[in-house]
């Protein structure tokens, strides 16, 4: 039986900068694939947008990660000539009520390292006409990026490093051994097993039925993973606004918000649904809600203008009227297991904070 340094299952961008970490530092890396293409789900299936770590609990992994990661993002970003924009965004009180909100959010974000800008709503309307608010929080270093070139390039980097992609390759299950694990995959009807030294659990939506497939696992450090939709809708013409503009966060997510593509087009969400399986159809029925949130901070949006695009699926580990989870990165330290590494609820801000948690993963891997 073949035998490598380190199996990392999952090619989303958390697995490929895994990949590329542990690849950089010496280690024999093979990762595993089980669509035929990489990123095609919740690394795919997003805004694109370099968080600034606003939002997060203070000294909690998603607060420290992704404002590491975003810095380590737009370096990475601008070595590798990857298509990104520091555009900013607007966070923003549609109500007297919420104005109360955006102090405490700034609060937070500044308890993160994270500065903003108090804007009064006419500070904010001469930033951007279109908008109509009660206050705001400038944060200059959100930005934007694109997702699929970023994932093709820390590919080719693992791959540069020597590490090797196996596509639709899915893990059927994985035995211990005196010397690591044995790794049973099954690709087009045919069973393979190849042995590793580590395993890094990186498959998102998958991770937590990939987890429960390793022998000798408690199944006491198997979360359940649950399902949150994101619809995502479009505005044809040309864009209204320069930068990213956020309402104040709902349960579940960060609220409808208007994003930008690289080439200047608007697109609408995520919201929040809760799913029981995996489904990416795009709701049709969501249109009025979609409408009736956008409309509080962009009155001017055009009648029936918004077209359905495509939707992602956030793997949460936290559920419904649940506070929100945090990472879970779950090395030998929390179960027992040397040569294993974890990663669930890995969702926003996953993307801004990939290369910061493939440093991680790559640290407790020794």
């Amino acid at each position: 039986m073949d035998r490598v340094g380190c199996i990392v299952i999952g090619a989303g961008v958390v697995g490929l900068a895994a990949a590329r970490a542990l690849a950089l530092r010496g280690a024999e890396v093979v990762i595993v694939e089980r669509a035929a293409a990489i990123g095609t789900e919740t690394s795919a299936r997003n805004s694109e947008v370099i968080h600034a770590g606003i939002y997060y609990p203070a000294g909690s992994l998603k607060a420290r990660l992704c404002v590491a990661g975003r810095r380590m993002l737009y370096d990475y970003a601008a070595a590798r000539q990857v298509p990104h924009r520091r555009c900013g965004k607007l966070v923003v009180a549609t109500s007297a009520a919420q104005v109360a909100t955006l102090d405490a959010i700034r609060d937070g974000a500044g308890a993160n390292g994270v500065a903003l800008q108090p804007l009064s709503a006419a500070q904010a309307q001469a930033m951007e006409p279109a908008l109509a608010c009660h206050a705001a929080l400038l944060s200059p270093e959100t930005g934007i990026v694109d997702s699929h070139a970023l994932m093709a390039s820390l590919l080719a980097d693992a791959e540069a490093a020597g590490a090797m992609l196996s596509l639709g390759t899915s893990v059927a299950r994985i035995e211990r051994d005196g010397r690591g694990f044995v790794v049973h995959t099954l690709a087009e009807g045919e069973a393979f097993a190849l042995g590793a030294d580590s395993v890094v659990n990186a498959a998102g939506l998958w991770a937590s039925a990939v987890a429960a497939s390793i022998e000798g696992l408690d199944p006491a450090h198997v979360p359940q993973t649950l399902y949150a939709r994101g619809s995502y809708y479009a505005a044809p013409g040309r864009a209204a606004f320069s930068r990213l503009i956020y309402p104040v966060p709902e349960p579940g997510g960060l609220g409808v918000h208007l994003t930008l593509d690289l080439g200047g087009a608007m697109r609408f969400g995520p919201d929040v649904e809760w799913i029981q399986s995996i489904d990416y159809r795009v709701n049709p029925s969501r249109r009025a809600h979609f409408e009736t949130e956008i409309r509080r901070y962009w009155p001017g949006l055009p009648a029936d203008a918004l077209a359905p695009t495509y939707c992602g699926i956030r793997p949460k580990i936290s559920g419904p009227g649940q506070p929100a989870a945090d990472f879970r990165i779950d090395g030998p330290e929390a179960h027992g297991i040397e040569g294993l590494v974890n990663l669930f609820g890995i969702e926003s801000p996953g993307l801004t904070a990939s290369l910061a948690i493939a440093d991680l993963v790559a640290g407790r891997l020794g």
